[in-house]
C-alpha cells in the first residue's frame, strides 16, 4: 500500500469537500446517550511527537474553538479494531484473557519498530496526522491478528467497516460548523508536510473504549512489550 498516495487522495477529496462545507459533524461527541464501546489494539506516540501535534492544534483551535481536539493521552495509532464500537458491548462479555491470548500469540515474532509522523491529512469528518511505518512490522502485527483471529470463535469485527492499511493518528473532529472554512484550509495547509517526529513502537495496548479513545471512560486491559 502507498501511504503517501492514500493519504494525498483522501485530503484532495476532503479539501474540497471541506471548503464547500460538505463536511460530516460527528453528533455522537456530545451525546451523553453514546454508549458504543469496542476493542482496540493500539500504539501511542511518543511524547515528542505528541507535543508537536498539540502546537500545531493550539493555534487551531484559537481560529475554530468549538471543534473537538484530541488531548495527549487520547493520542493513538489503531493497530486494529478488534470488535468495532457498537452500543450493547460490554465488558462483562468479554474473556480478556482469551483475547490477550490470541494478541500475545500474533506477537510473538515482530520485534519494536518506527513511526514516522509527517504532514497532515483530512477526511470530511476529521483531520489527521500522517504515518509512515518505516518497516513492514506494522503490516505484519495486522496480518498475524487477522489469521489468529480468524481461526477463533472470540466475537470479533475486524475490517467490517474497512480494511485498515494506514498509520495515521486523528487529532481533531468537525464538532460544530466552521467559523470559517478558508481559513481553517488556509491554516492546515501550512502544516502538509510539517515533521512530528518519528516514534519507536515498543509496545502496544489492548484497550475497552469509547469511539473517540477518551482517556476517562477508557480500561487498558493488557500492556504488550514487543
Amino acid at each position: 500500500m502507498n501511504l503517501h498516495k492514500l493519504y494525498t487522495d483522501l485530503y484532495n477529496e476532503s479539501y474540497q469537500k471541506i471548503l464547500n462545507e460538505d463536511y460530516s459533524i460527528d453528533l455522537n461527541i456530545d451525546n451523553p446517550a453514546d454508549k458504543r464501546f469496542g476493542l482496540t489494539l493500539l500504539i501511542k506516540p511518543q511524547i515528542e511527537t505528541k507535543n508537536k501535534i498539540q502546537n500545531f492544534l493550539t493555534e487551531l483551535k484559537d481560529i475554530e474553538p468549538q471543534q473537538y481536539y484530541y488531548s495527549n493521552a487520547d493520542l493513538h495509532i489503531t493497530a486494529l479494531s478488534i470488535i468495532s464500537c457498537y452500543d450493547g458491548l460490554s465488558l462483562s462479555d468479554i474473556n480478556v484473557s482469551e483475547y490477550s491470548k490470541t494478541i500475545a500469540k500474533s506477537l510473538e515474532s515482530v520485534s519494536e519498530f518506527e513511526i514516522e509522523f509527517k504532514g497532515i491529512t483530512a477526511s470530511e469528518s476529521a483531520i489527521m496526522i500522517q504515518g509512515f511505518p518505516k518497516t513492514e512490522t506494522l503490516n505484519e502485527i495486522r496480518e498475524n491478528l487477522r489469521s489468529n483471529f480468524g481461526k477463533s470463535s472470540l466475537q470479533k469485527s475486524i475490517d467490517r467497516r474497512y480494511r485498515l492499511t494506514a498509520a495515521h493518528i486523528t487529532v481533531m473532529r468537525f464538532r460544530k460548523k466552521l467559523n470559517d472554512a478558508s481559513q481553517f484550509i488556509n491554516y492546515i495547509e501550512k502544516y502538509r508536510d510539517y515533521d512530528f517526529g518519528t516514534s519507536k513502537i515498543s509496545k502496544l495496548d489492548f484497550t475497552y473504549n469509547d469511539w473517540y479513545q477518551r482517556e476517562e471512560v477508557v480500561q487498558k486491559l493488557a500492556e504488550f512489550k514487543i
